[in-house]
């Protein structure tokens, strides 16, 4: 199995679209539905990548991107932000919480993958 990725969107399409990309590169994939899911999947699973909806209920993705980094436990982690509703200022917004990169969706499956080997080493 190859290098653990989390995957963290409310959207059910999203999650099955994702984890199937990912997982096709050979990526051990978990998926979440919210912030709260997230953080109980994070309880067993260390991932080496999170792909981080922005626009989730709750918990948005930048307050639980800024709870990770600030967490001596997870703030290694590297977070790609994703979003459907990308607007003027988001890749800053997304980048002064903690993100390390931000794709916006529709994800590009090429670019998908190659931003997430770029993190894991590949």
């Amino acid at each position: 199995m190859g290098a653990a990725v989390l995957v963290v969107d409310d959207n059910a399409h999203n999650l099955k679209l994702l984890r199937v990309l990912l997982s096709v590169d050979g990526y051990d994939v978990r998926t979440a539905t919210d912030a709260e899911d997230a953080l109980r999947v994070l309880g067993t699973f260390t991932p080496e990548v999170i792909l981080m909806d922005l626009q989730l209920p709750g918990m948005d993705g930048l307050e639980l991107t800024r709870r990770l980094k600030a967490d001596p436990h997870t703030c290694t982690i590297r977070i790609i932000a994703v979003t459907a509703y990308a607007m003027k200022g988001d890749d800053e917004k997304a980048r002064a919480a903690g993100c390390d990169d931000y794709v916006s969706k529709p994800v590009d499956a090429d670019t998908l993958s190659a931003v997430v080997a770029r993190y894991v080493g590949r």
